[in-house]
């Protein structure tokens, strides 16, 4: 196994994106979605980046890279197609002891970044560790089709019930039991019929009277 897979918690951690165009300004929205603080060097930017530029969230330098832009940060993109840049990009990530991604040149970088399926905070990964793209993006559309967007909100419920156990000081070893029964008469079902009478039934028939998902969802 050549990559060791993990999530990231990019919140308030400095990334770098040099260059601006589709792949770059991609890099740098789901970077943004994550939490971070974006950086994006490059002389033209998309229409997408020009209207972030400038927010708490995303600075845009406008001109070429420089080997300072490395300073102070947590990852760096390059989204270029210059060879020359790309090996200076990489020569100073690697002094300045930052992770580094290659757009076009994945097997130069530290990191890939796998196909992925998002469904609030269900995150399902799939890699081919660089193999073939194309049986990545087959997988991610055949995930798409399984996990509807239902599981976004049925997640946020099951974290909500699970903080409210926690507050109450309900046993942490007991919570898989719980879950298991919500899980096993249908909850996911219920939610995604948008059934609220029915959700609330199961809820109250497994953790008691007091527990209702419109109250759960707004704590």
């Amino acid at each position: 196994m050549r990559y060791y897979p993990i999530y990231l918690d990019m919140r308030g951690r400095n990334a770098l994106v040099v260059g601006g165009g589709a792949v770059g300004s991609r890099k740098a929205q789901t970077l943004l979605r994550a939490g971070a603080r974006v950086t994006v060097v490059s002389p033209q930017v998309t229409a997408a980046i020009r209207s972030l530029a400038g927010s708490e969230e995303l600075t845009w330098h406008e001109r070429p890279y420089r080997a300072s832009d490395m300073e102070a940060m947590f990852l760096v993109f390059s989204a270029t197609d210059d060879p020359d840049l790309n090996h200076r990009i990489e020569a100073d990530a690697t002094r300045h002891h930052v992770l580094c991604n290659f757009a076009d040149a994945p097997d130069r970088g530290h990191f890939i970044l796998p196909s992925i399926v998002a469904r609030g905070d269900l995150l399902v990964s799939i890699s081919t560790s660089g193999k073939s793209p194309a049986v990545a993006r087959r997988l991610r559309q055949e995930l798409e089709a399984y996990f509807g967007e239902e599981y976004g909100p049925f997640l946020q419920l099951m974290g909500a019930i699970r903080e409210q156990l926690l507050a109450r000081a309900h046993a942490p070893e007991d919570h898989r039991q719980v879950f298991d029964r919500l899980i096993d008469e249908g909850l996911l079902a219920l939610v995604k019929a948008g059934d609220h009478e029915g959700v609330d039934t199961l809820l109250q028939s497994v953790l008691g009277d007091d527990f209702d998902a419109e109250h759960l969802m707004v704590r």
